[in-house]
């Protein structure tokens, strides 16, 4: 009997420290990115849901709203996906290919530059139809200018903005599309915090965005992401990425869910802001991405 307790006592002693060691972990998570932050000229939000342990999340500089660039086009997507569940449109309907839209300053019309356009090729199609999903795809994995607001003329910005605060995200602010020169002379911009695009994909994640079905399509385009020099940078190649990226002068984001090959999988949100090189918030952001991936396979 006293060996029984002895081993016993032994077992709830490493059982406790087991569970101290897991708090420390965290911390030493939260150290290590803010190591990284503290690191480059400019700021960082990181925002990190585990998806199968949804009380396991870290924030930093979360709240922090910064200017949404491309980051605003999964929004834009999970409305298109939305209004089709609901009937007001269809994925495979077509869509007439203009290059015509109006400033929400103003209503005066301006157009997309093809040579400042990374889904330029789509220009091509001007004057034709082609199939809303088309659009979509070419909006989310080439980031591209035409398509996005082709599907905000469609969509109206206004019920994107009603969507996103249905689901939750609060704070998140979609009022124009790409380009709009005059609305960004007055202020009137795209803005985003880590929180809310980190809620946007655990919805997509958990099948609650629109439907399981729709949010698995929408995951599936987001798979083919062409831009991965962020968060999938750092990542083994059996890691799989369902992301959508973002970046103007000064601002580098990623945001999106990671699967481990073991079938776990996470929420990760990356925003940089002020940075004096671009290129520093590339490799910040990598950087993040890979030292959570490492803690999550530790």
């Amino acid at each position: 009997m006293r060996v029984f307790i002895s081993l016993l006592l032994i077992w709830l002693t490493l059982g406790c420290k087991g569970s101290d060691s897991g708090d420390r972990s965290m911390d030493d998570l939260r150290t290590s990115i803010q190591e990284v932050i503290d690191n480059i000229n400019g700021s960082i939000a990181v925002a990190y849901v585990n998806l199968d342990h949804p009380g396991d999340t870290l924030y930093i500089n979360a709240d922090r709203m910064y200017h949404a660039a491309s980051t605003m086009k999964t929004p834009v997507m999970i409305e298109a996906y939305r209004q089709a569940y609901d009937g007001g449109i269809t994925i495979m309907d077509s869509v007439y290919v203009h290059n015509e839209f109006k400033s929400i300053v103003d209503g005066s019309l301006y157009s997309i530059d093809r040579q400042r356009d990374s889904g330029s090729d789509f220009h091509d199609q001007i004057g034709s139809y082609v199939p809303m999903r088309d659009v979509i795809y070419n909006m989310t994995i080439l980031s591209g200018n035409l398509a996005t607001n082709l599907v905000i003329d469609i969509v109206g910005a206004e019920h994107v903005m009603r969507t996103m605060r249905e689901l939750g995200a609060d704070n998140i602010e979609v009022l124009r599309g790409v380009e709009d020169m005059l609305a960004f002379q007055n202020g009137m911009n795209n803005r985003t915090s880590a929180r809310d695009l980190a809620i946007l994909f655990e919805h997509l994640a958990r099948g609650s965005a629109v439907s399981p079905e729709m949010d698995g399509d929408m995951i599936a385009i987001l798979k083919d992401q062409e831009f991965r020099s962020m968060i999938p940078a750092g990542l083994p190649d059996n890691a799989v990425v369902a992301h959508k990226t973002g970046s103007i002068t000064g601002i580098n984001h990623d945001s999106g869910i990671v699967y481990l090959p073991d079938g776990r999988s996470y929420v990760l949100v990356i925003l940089t802001g002020d940075l004096e090189n671009n290129e520093d918030g590339i490799q910040a952001g990598a950087e993040i991405s890979r030292i959570i991936y490492e803690w999550m396979q530790s």
